[in-house]
């Protein structure tokens, strides 16, 4: 027979463990405690009595059995919790509070007691009859009789009693209680896990956007079934993303390519015509074909890195000083900026460590610091800096005195295939600083663009383009 599964949830196992190891360990303590309690009573009723004993047969020594006799009456008549006995030679009893002997001693040798425990039988004040545990020595007189000095402990027993039954009454209600506790717990937890596994089979059946509820909210805080909700609902946001990148990618590909591939088919057919008619050669007309073949699979490519960047992030990332990229850089483009007629010029901090993909970080720096230098008039001058911030963040800021991006148009400039109209007149596709963005989100850093050095001498107001990135930890 299968068990319900709130009885088979790992949390009321756990609580059926615990409860056993209590009761086990519970059992144990009450064990000890009885016994220690029952040693430690009997001693002291084993102590009194010889104490009693010792007084008697003092006074049997010095004074005789007469004096004995007398002490006997005295002290029965005085009450109290001990057991005398005195019997003659032929076993009659002469005085005391016990009709018969409690037990047969072990030793007839006179002045040897012999100790044990006997039951004593009675009549309580509604006259029941109960059996009260005793203890008492037995002594052999010189004449023949006998001596017995007892204590009735049968108070001590029943406080005893009294006592297991009071911890075994507690140990049952606690339990029951763990027991009840253990139910609770392990309904709240085959709640909560039934809502984690029911996102679980809707993400397993295509719904991507179906989400843990988790009592504390997202923020911080909550038990560590709230804290797996948010890590769930955290990776089902990652996927999403990821999944709607990766759906929307041929998509976006198909209809970001459609104007490349349009004008390279104009280009092609207008060579061709050129070709047939005689005015082009048939060389000539394949390298148009080729060279636009070779713009559209540099875009092909751009686009798909985009892709890639935002639905997997920045692959194989590394410490590194971002100091010396940008110093590679700058040596890369200086001679290019020469050749322009640009003044080109770099400042460096050492010593700016960040944490990332080198080459992707370094493509990205490329297409800031070739937009800046193919959008710079000649005579006009470009700025690369690379500095830690007062925040602590780490930045790479190139400045020109170019056309500059009015502000209207700074946010869209970072979307795909996105050119304004003062750059139309450049070669391009309208992918550099899309891929820019992609690898700085990738990276968990942000784009900024603002206003260059303005209008001086007939050049701006300029453009200064700022990748900003978290330091390594």
């Amino acid at each position: 027979m299968k068990l319900p599964s709130l009885f088979r949830r790992t949390p009321f196992r756990l609580t059926l463990l615990f409860l056993a190891l209590f009761a086990a360990a519970a059992s144990a303590i009450l064990a000890y405690v009885y016994f220690a309690s029952a040693s430690e009573a009997q001693a002291r009723a084993t102590k009194d009595v010889q104490s009693e004993f010792d007084a008697l047969t003092a006074i049997y020594r010095t004074r005789g059995e007469d004096a004995l006799n007398q002490a006997l009456v005295e002290r029965t008549i005085r009450g109290g919790p001990y057991l005398y006995l005195l019997t003659d030679g032929a076993g009659k009893v002469v005085t005391g509070n016990l009709s018969v002997l409690p037990f047969d001693p072990g030793t007839q040798t006179p002045g040897m007691g012999d100790w044990d425990t006997f039951r004593l039988t009675s009549t309580d004040a509604e006259g029941h009859v109960v059996n009260r545990r005793s203890i008492g020595v037995i002594m052999p007189l010189r004449t023949g009789g006998k001596l017995v000095v007892g204590e009735d402990i049968g108070d001590i027993e029943e406080s005893l009693a009294r006592l297991t039954q009071a911890l075994w009454m507690a140990m049952g209600g606690v339990l029951l209680l763990g027991a009840t506790g253990g139910l609770i717990i392990s309904r709240n937890v085959e709640r909560s896990m039934g809502r984690l596994n029911a996102v679980v089979a809707a993400v397993r059946d295509g719904d991507l956007k179906a989400r843990a509820q988790v009592r504390g909210g997202e923020g911080s805080g909550g038990d560590e079934l709230d804290e797996l909700g948010r890590g769930l609902n955290g990776m089902l946001d990652r996927l999403e993303a990821s999944m709607a990148s990766i759906r929307h990618a041929g998509d976006a590909i198909a209809h970001d390519l459609r104007s490349p591939l349009t004008r390279m088919r104009a280009k092609m057919e207008v060579a061709l015509i050129d070709a047939e008619a005689g005015r082009v050669s048939g060389v000539e007309a394949l390298e148009v074909a080729l060279s636009e073949a070779d713009h559209l699979l540099k875009t092909f490519n751009t686009v798909l890195a985009i892709a890639r960047l935002q639905a997997g992030g920045a692959p194989d990332p590394q410490v590194f000083d971002a100091a010396d990229l940008a110093a590679d850089m700058a040596e890369l483009y200086e001679p290019a900026a020469e050749d322009k007629g640009l003044e080109f010029s770099a400042e460096i901090e050492r010593g700016l460590m960040i944490e990332g993909n080198q080459p992707f970080l370094a493509q990205a720096l490329a297409n800031v610091i070739d937009n800046a230098i193919k959008y710079t008039p000649t005579g006009g001058a470009v700025m690369l800096r690379a500095r830690r911030r007062s925040s602590g963040e780490i930045e790479y800021s190139v400045t020109d005195t170019g056309p500059g991006v009015p502000a209207e148009d700074r946010e869209r400039v970072v979307q795909r295939f996105v050119r304004l109209d003062n750059s139309r007149s450049e070669a391009g596709s309208g992918l550099g600083l899309s891929l820019v963005s992609a690898v700085l989100e990738a990276h968990d850093g942000r784009v900024q663009l603002d206003e260059g050095p303005g209008v001086y001498g007939g050049f701006g107001p300029g453009l200064r383009v700022a990748l900003v990135l978290q330091p390594a930890p």
